[in-house]
């Protein structure tokens, strides 16, 4: 199992926090959790409050702070479509990134949110159980695991 914690852990690359700059439509973006949050609004000076944010979480609080402006909302369908997009981007623009997910084989992905079992949390990752199962929604791994499959398939098709 793969299993993501922190940026500095060793699948700390799957992270949005970790730091892969991300451009989308001519801007660059310090990670992919700063794109994330930016496609969630329609107003340019939140989008650039955002972006400018230097830190990954700093650039989520700002988000926070602006949640009554939000074109999307937050865990919709429209929601993991733009973190199915900005996972694509990660990958399509840091090619190394591609090998390195290939080479997860069929393993499970998980983003560990056990010290974080609360609100989203739960939706893009999971809860390590006493009984060392896993709970919630994991929906950053399943997302990362698609883009494998993806990515395994196009390059089966191109050997």
């Amino acid at each position: 199992m793969i299993v993501i914690r922190k940026v500095s852990e060793i699948h700390g690359c799957w992270g949005n926090m970790s730091p892969y700059p991300v451009k989308y439509e001519g801007k660059t973006n310090r990670t992919t959790e700063a794109l994330f949050q930016c496609l969630r609004f329609d107003d340019e000076e939140v989008i650039e409050a955002i972006r400018e944010n230097k830190s990954p979480m700093g650039a989520k609080f700002v988000s926070k702070r602006y949640r009554a402006k939000m074109v999307v909302e937050p865990v919709s369908k429209q929601d993991l479509d733009n973190m199915r997009m900005c996972l694509r981007l990660k990958v399509e623009q840091h090619s190394e990134l591609v090998e390195e997910l290939i080479k997860t084989g069929d393993q499970e992905i998980v983003e560990d949110c056990t010290k974080r079992q609360r609100g989203s949390g739960m939706l893009w990752g999971a809860a390590k159980q006493a009984d060392g199962t896993w709970q919630g929604h994991n929906w950053l791994g399943k997302l990362w695991m698609e883009l494998r499959n993806e990515l395994t398939t196009t390059c089966d098709r191109q050997s």
